[in-house]
């Protein structure tokens, strides 16, 4: 099999500061009785024991799909201008410090371990989910670091969710699509008005939902944010030589295409460039930094290509509007050979959905399992392609990493091997493949 370039592999530490931050990690899973436990009030009291008020520009980033890759061209464009850039992501694929990142470098165990301790002295008695805990420990170490702009992505919704104890400068809101749905209400309207949440009185509101909500306008004019919206205050489109963007504040002329792959990051580059557009006042982003951002922007496991023969494609959708970008993706760029689908899911993600809108650009499925209480089995994932695709071929496995080798061993010329469904699913072939990770 040929190998891409040799990538920079993950830094690693000396191990009694890998356990230390591993024994903080499992402390946090035990500080509340729910995973999930959606309301500000617990978090805002700790913020301010903390005494958290950043005076750095914040960005906000909600939305169902196409967060991830919106952060990342903040960061790069951001990092581009000279700014000092702290940002807070999650999930992570391999190691919890990629969710806090200063200079575009992630935390080093030991600030990882300072800060959760700050948290730790602050919160008292009070319960803390282990999302909470951690969005609270990385805008207070940004504090420390001397950040002088933050990125922060929300984890679940918006209104309730605990980065919203931040008041953005500018807020944006990718995509409103069904997910979470437990959690969020049972359709588009209920689900836009929770993303809605991190919207702000006065302040640049982006929505990059081509077809919002009405509950996400109707709450965007009863507080008096400044609604921009895409299509109306800003747009994009081809251009003679890559793409143009325009907003109230600018337009711009054949800029690069983006570096991350896939016809939607258009959509999420301009989502970026419009929030950093908005504040003028507070934020300085020429066209330069701009297109360094465009090209200099780096994110793991959307569609991203780690290997050239046979083709070897990361993509973390797991839930239907993220597949159905991913079929896209894939019939834009139709094979030589079969197209083999490496495919691990979450029991509580719209399995049916997921692997349906997939399943028309797949030759062959290596399923596994996923450990955990919400791990899905392969059997399960198998029961439901074959009702929707009867006569499907399919293997089950007990792991990604060993549906991977099952894949990898099938292939012919021209073949090439997608591996999606989950976070997990990327992550545990990442493990087994250390040359594609990158730091």
């Amino acid at each position: 099999m040929q190998r891409p370039r040799r990538l920079i592999p993950i830094c690693g530490h000396p191990r009694r500061q890998r356990m230390q931050l591993a024994d903080w990690l499992a402390r946090l899973e035990t500080l509340h009785p729910n995973a999930i436990a959606l309301g500000l009030e617990r978090v805002r009291r700790v913020r301010d024991a903390l005494g958290l008020a950043p005076a750095f520009p914040l960005v906000t980033v909600a939305g169902t799909n196409g967060k991830g890759s919106t952060c990342a061209y903040l960061e790069a464009m951001l990092a581009a201008a000279g700014y000092r850039v702290g940002l807070y992501t999650s999930p992570h694929l391999l190691r919890y410090n990629e969710r806090v990142r200063v200079a575009a470098q992630a935390a080093p165990d030991a600030d990882i371990v300072e800060s959760f301790a700050a948290v730790e002295r602050a919160r008292g008695g009070i319960p803390l989910t282990y999302f909470e805990f951690g969005t609270l420990a990385a805008v207070w170490h940004f504090q420390r670091a001397g950040v002088n702009a933050g990125v922060l992505e929300v984890g679940l919704g918006g209104r309730l969710d605990a980065v919203n104890v931040f008041d953005a400068d500018a807020a944006i809101l990718t995509t409103v699509d069904l997910d979470h749905m437990e959690y969020l209400g049972p359709d588009r309207e209920a689900i836009g008005y929770e993303k809605a949440g991190v919207y702000r009185a006065g302040r640049p509101a982006i929505c990059a939902d081509p077809a919002p909500p009405s509950s996400l306008l109707r709450h965007a004019a009863a507080i008096g944010a400044d609604l921009r919206l895409a299509g109306c205050d800003y747009g994009y489109g081809p251009g003679a030589d890559g793409w143009r963007w325009h907003g109230r504040e600018a337009a711009f002329a054949d800029l690069p295409l983006p570096c991350l792959a896939g016809a939607y990051q258009l959509h999420n580059a301009a989502a970026a460039i419009a929030a950093l557009l908005s504040l003028p006042g507070k934020l300085s982003v020429p066209r330069r930094a701009v297109e360094q951002g465009l090209r200099g922007a780096r994110l793991a496991g959307r569609f991203q290509r780690v290997a050239e023969v046979p083709e070897v494609y990361l993509d973390v959708a797991h839930n239907p509007q993220a597949a159905r970008a991913l079929a896209a993706n894939l019939a834009g760029l139709p094979p030589a050979g079969r197209t083999l689908a490496v495919a691990g899911m979450l029991a509580d993600k719209d399995r049916e959905g997921v692997l349906g809108a997939v399943a028309p650009a797949v030759d062959a499925w290596f399923l596994a399992d996923l450990d955990g209480a919400r791990g899905a089995s392969a059997q399960s994932l198998g029961e439901i392609l074959r009702r929707l695709v009867p006569g499907a071929r399919a293997t089950l496995h007990g792991h990604p990493a060993h549906a991977f080798a099952g894949a990898l061993e099938a292939t012919r010329a021209g073949d090439r091997i997608l591996v999606f469904g989950s976070f997990r699913t990327v992550a545990a072939v990442l493990e087994a493949h250390p040359e594609w990770q990158f730091s």
